[in-house]
């Protein structure tokens, strides 16, 4: 079914052919004025009127996110500065002043005050002059009124089911934003709420028995789903002082579960996350979604009406104070029973220190200092019985370390270098070296080192061009010289260079002047699976080694101490 035309105020209270005009020349207007995120401001109303100064026509260009949603940009343009709007198209409306326009001043205010009142006044009398056409002429005031009170009844019976709810449900909450860029209703402009309530406390809570009140996942996807279809109750543009926002939302959530909180869009340094930390330590809700736009807070399972909470805080008063009068009660009762209790006041060393060192040494009685010196030798023999053990599994696990890299180096067999190697000229030498180091294509050595892929990989770059770059991470140039060494040797090549770059060390080899390339490669090497397990082993060797060396400095070191303690408990012993 086609939806029917809703007329606009420019259809409805101007002439047909000055409409026509006015569309015509709404779409030649070259210079308009940008409404940014932040929406019709006061700066934005200024700048129209200064347009209407001028010309009868003002262009405005909507950003987000007034263009999503241009109906209701035309009703808050319409609204606050008295035009109507002729023109529009995509994100741009073309305003008409009006034809009683009045210039307003910058600098008188009650100027201006004048001017919204007689726009006002003017359309107020448009439509009670054609009232009174339509039914009679010399209607009184008392028609008047009652026309106003019928044509708001409309307004309210026209109005959706889903509006009037929404609009009974936000009703003494707050002031309304009327900036709000979605469709009516609309919601309660946080911003012009209380900072601080005197007395404001937060909500008493108690969860139900045998329950809990932390969500499950399928609760909270049941509850996300729900807030999609409610309307937003708020829109928050501040990040502190929400003490008056936190006594609005527990008073809607005495009638809805959840509160719906829009962020307003082009207000700078705002947070979402301070929003949500300060109005979950005043409400205690459960935060049931954040993003950029919308802030969704859940009452919780342990949330108690006001009522609820008054009468179940008495209740608690009343129990508190039968229990006191309780305990009054037993105390008066203990104090009539005549009970006497006698004291000892002599002290007794069972199970003490004392008594162990009396049955032990008999007749002898050690000194404080002489027991501590013991119990610190008790201390470090234990502690030099675990460093011991310790040592002991490190010598374990180095000693299996070392079998299985005996097995992977036995797999490895390296060839000799060849004595019979071609000879470069210096020259030759030199070009060949700066050929390599202007090259982008290299072959990077990592952890595995040299293995059947790298010579691989090295014959697959000579077969292109006559020299490869190799990178190597090592740090030592002893090594890295050993890795050169071990490459030509593999390789067949020549050993042009070693340079250090700002990756690594490169290391230059040329192919041979009668070079060819191998159909397969030798089998000498490791494969990388077990180049990266000899890497492996190798590195925990060196960890275990050095972990070991530190154990036995540690062992040697009680022992020393211990050297001391019993040459001073001998000491003790003989004075």
């Amino acid at each position: 079914m086609k939806k029917e035309k809703v007329l606009t105020a420019a259809e409805l209270n101007l002439d047909a052919i000055l409409l026509e005009r006015l569309k015509g020349e709404a779409p030649r207007i070259q210079k308009w004025v940008k409404v940014k995120k932040a929406g019709v401001t006061r700066a934005v109303v200024d700048q129209i009127h200064l347009v209407w100064k001028y010309n009868e026509l003002a262009m405005l260009k909507f950003d987000l996110p007034l263009c999503r949603n241009m109906d209701r940009a035309r009703e808050i343009i319409e609204m606050k500065t008295g035009g109507s709007v002729v023109w529009s198209k995509k994100n741009a409306l073309v305003i008409y002043r009006g034809c009683d326009y009045t210039l307003r001043q910058k600098d008188d205010p009650e100027l201006h005050h004048d001017f919204l009142c007689s726009q006002q006044n003017s359309s107020f009398i448009k439509e009670t002059s054609s009232s009174s056409i339509l039914n009679s002429t010399g209607s009184s005031e008392d028609e008047m009124i009652s026309g106003e009170n019928s044509e708001e009844d409309s307004l309210a019976i026209n109005e959706s089911l889903y509006e009037r709810e929404a609009n009974r449900l936000l009703d003494d909450l707050g002031p309304r934003y009327v900036d709000w860029w979605w469709p009516k209703p609309l919601p309660v402009d946080a911003d012009l709420l209380p900072e601080v309530v005197p007395g404001f406390k937060p909500p008493f809570r108690l969860c139900p028995p045998r329950s809990r009140s932390k969500l499950t996942d399928d609760e909270l996807t049941h509850l996300r789903k729900l807030a999609r279809s409610l309307p937003t109750h708020f829109v928050l543009g501040r990040n502190r002082k929400l003490q008056g926002l936190a006594a609005a939302v527990i008073k809607l959530w005495e009638k809805c579960h959840i509160a719906k909180i829009a962020l307003k869009w082009g207000i700078p340094n705002t947070s979402n996350e301070l929003m949500v930390n300060e109005l979950k330590c005043l409400t205690g809700g459960v935060l049931l979604l954040r993003n950029k736009f919308f802030i969704i807070l859940y009452r919780g399972k342990d949330f108690l009406p006001s009522q609820v909470a008054s009468l179940i805080a008495e209740r608690e008063v009343e129990l508190t104070r039968y229990q006191l009068e309780e305990e009054v009660a037993r105390f008066k009762a203990i104090e009539t029973l005549p009970i006497t209790t006698e004291v000892s006041m002599r002290s007794s060393n069972v199970g003490t220190l004392s008594e162990f060192q009396t049955i032990a040494e008999p007749g002898k009685e050690k000194s404080e200092i002489e027991a501590q010196l013991v119990a610190e030798k008790e201390r470090l023999e234990k502690e030099l019985r675990n460093q011991e053990h310790s040592l002991y599994v490190l010598k374990k696990k180095i000693e299996k370390s070392s079998i299985a890299l005996g097995k992977l180096n036995a797999a490895w067999r390296p060839f000799k270098q060849d004595e019979d190697k071609e000879i470069l000229t210096q020259e030759e030498r030199r070009s060949l070296r700066q050929i390599g180091l202007k090259m982008d294509r290299s072959l990077v050595l990592g952890r595995r080192g040299v293995f059947d892929g790298v010579l691989a990989g090295l014959h697959q770059h000579w077969k292109h061009r006559e020299v490869v770059k190799v990178i190597t991470m090592q740090k030592i140039f002893s090594q890295v010289i050993h890795t050169a060494k071990f490459l030509e040797a593999e390789s067949g090549g020549t050993l042009v260079s070693v340079d250090k770059l700002k990756e690594g060390h490169a290391i230059i080899i040329y192919r041979g002047k009668n070079y060819r390339r191998p159909e397969l490669v030798p089998q000498n090497l490791l494969n990388k699976r077990q180049a990266l397990c000899r890497s492996l082993e190798m590195q925990r060797i060196g960890s275990l080694k050095f972990y070991a060396n530190q154990t036995e400095q540690a062992i040697s070191d009680l022992k020393c101490k211990l050297v001391e303690y019993t040459v001073k408990i001998g000491q003790m012993g003989e004075i």
